[in-house]
């Protein structure tokens, strides 16, 4: 069996970092397949190699000369070649970036640079085999990840292969232009990679010591989370919980591997187990709370709506027609409230109010701004009773006024609308009641 490991941005921002990995993959020789990131920031204002190559493109793009960015490219790489006394050279690998950056080959093929040249190293530096993602990692014409062909030619590429660095983040278009996922994606491909070679594990190193159960910026030391299911991830990673890029838990999901977020600079932590169920309690009611600002409220009163078939499919198609989606929709007998990001919605309310009053006649409508949505996740709410009772008295207690509250058919999760102004006070008094009470 072997084990799956990834590297995030930080973890390979120097020369130091690298021989932290190295310590890392030898410690445990089933550590055989290596997804690295592009090297992340050495210190709190640092530049990510990736922003870099962005600039360093933009100004190619325009016809300018970027030889001076090109260059401070090559030093962060040279400065990492250096530290670990490796005999490579990227000269030429430089000179094929610069020809296609003047040949404008695409913000894909830049962004993609980081991840390709930092493969380049791990592969050496550890006498690893090196394995393009653009050979292995495959995308349809309409930009949308080929999982069929990928699982098929990678699992084929890999089944005479013991030791490999394949670089994150990217693929390739039929045409093989080089084509990106969302940022962050080099998590989404050790999940793919994962799942091609049926890993034991699939070990996600970071700089932190897997998920904590509320955002360290709003609850000063928060608690960490022990094991945590798919269900859970997904439902706090929409919310904004971002250790892990929320569309990696899907390729090693299908086939029950599990995932662990663990800490590059203190690997002696066991971090966060992430699997598709377990029988293990959580240690709380709650496993974890997370949250976004920046919503508002369409409330839409009419009478008998609730007798009137179809009243909420002609409202939902309003905003489908704008191309806006819909985060929540909770309702009553004679209202109807659906909660949108703000930003997305600002420039076209107009537009919504007229054609819900076109398309579904309503008595009245009202706008409310500012919102912030809180998620409260956690399995052991299920078995719990009085849990949505005692979120209510915490945030009654901590003179936060709900606009919305919406409890999912799974019990899994309660939703929480309040003002983006209660956001962080809100947090807090879930936390208190839930946590530091129990503590």
């Amino acid at each position: 069996m072997k084990k799956l490991v990834k590297f995030g941005g930080s973890s390979l921002a120097s020369a130091e970092q690298f021989q932290k990995v190295k310590e890392i993959i030898d410690m445990d020789p089933k550590r055989k397949l290596v997804i690295p990131s592009a090297p992340g920031k050495r210190y709190a204002k640092d530049t990510k190699v990736t922003d870099m190559l962005y600039i360093c493109y933009g100004i190619a793009e325009q016809g300018g000369n970027f030889t001076i960015e090109l260059e401070q490219i090559k030093n962060r790489y040279l400065e990492i070649i250096e530290g670990l006394k490796l005999d490579l050279s990227l000269e030429q690998e430089f000179e094929i970036i610069e020809k296609n950056f003047r040949e404008k080959a695409g913000n894909n093929y830049a962004a993609s640079r980081g991840e390709y040249l930092n493969g380049i190293i791990m592969a050496h530096y550890l006498g690893y085999e090196f394995i393009d993602a653009a050979e292995v990692i495959f995308f349809n014409e309409n930009g949308s990840f080929d999982a069929e062909k990928t699982n098929q030619i990678l699992t084929k590429r890999l089944e005479s292969t013991d030791t490999a660095v394949i670089p994150g983040f990217y693929g390739s278009y039929p045409d093989k232009r080089v084509k990106t996922f969302s940022r962050g994606g080099s998590d989404i491909t050790g999940s793919i990679v994962a799942r091609a070679v049926m890993a034991e594990v699939y070990e996600n190193w970071t700089d932190v010591s897997g998920f904590l159960i509320a955002d360290p910026r709003i609850i000063s030391n928060p608690e960490g989370i022990d094991t945590i299911t798919y269900r859970e991830l997904r439902e706090l990673s929409y919310m904004g919980a971002t250790v892990l890029h929320e569309e990696a838990i899907f390729p090693v999901r299908q086939v029950g591997i599990p995932i662990n977020i663990r800490n590059t600079n203190i690997p002696s932590d066991e971090g966060t187990w992430i699997v598709e169920s377990t029988c293990q309690k959580s240690k709380y009611v709650i496993t974890g709370i997370a949250g976004k600002k920046g919503f508002c409220a369409i409330n839409i009163e009419k009478d008998m709506m609730n007798s009137e078939i179809g009243f909420g499919k002609k409202v939902l198609s309003v905003f489908e027609e704008n191309g806006i989606s819909f985060e929540h929709m909770p309702s009553g007998i004679d209202t109807m409230s659906v909660f949108v990001h703000q930003d997305e919605f600002i420039h076209k309310e107009q537009k919504v109010v007229s054609g819900l009053h076109r398309e579904a006649k309503p008595d009245s409508i009202d706008i409310e701004s500012d919102l912030a949505l809180i998620a409260v996740v956690g399995r052991g709410m299920k078995s719990m009773r009085g849990t949505a009772g005692r979120i209510f008295s915490a945030l009654a207690h901590a003179s936060v006024n709900v606009k919305m509250i919406d409890q999912g058919s799974s019990e899994l999760n309660i939703i929480i609308g309040v003002s983006n102004e209660d956001f962080e006070t809100a947090i807090k008094a879930i936390y208190d009641i839930f946590v530091l009470s129990q503590l």
